[in-house]
């Protein structure tokens, strides 16, 4: 299984934290979102965007990464400081 963690605005939209999805040979991070996308209007509204950046074991991943079972995956908005 994949553990799919949620933070900030898209955990608040979904109204969820966490889902586990079942690993699968050749499964992408980007495979992944259109995937979660696919479950509805609030799940196409946060993850249907561009603007979502994805880790992988607690570190920035991009798209193409390949997923594993026992993987982290982590989708949050862009972080801006000062």
């Amino acid at each position: 299984m994949i553990k799919v963690l949620f933070f900030a605005q898209i955990r608040e939209v979904i109204g969820c934290d966490k889902v586990e999805i079942e690993a699968t040979t050749g499964l992408t991070a980007d495979a992944l979102r259109k995937q979660l996308v696919e479950r509805g209007d609030k799940w196409q509204l946060t993850l249907g965007e561009a603007n979502v950046l994805v880790a992988v074991n607690q570190t920035l991943s991009g798209w193409e990464t390949e997923l594993s079972d026992g993987d982290e995956v982590a989708f949050f908005p862009p972080v801006t400081g000062g």
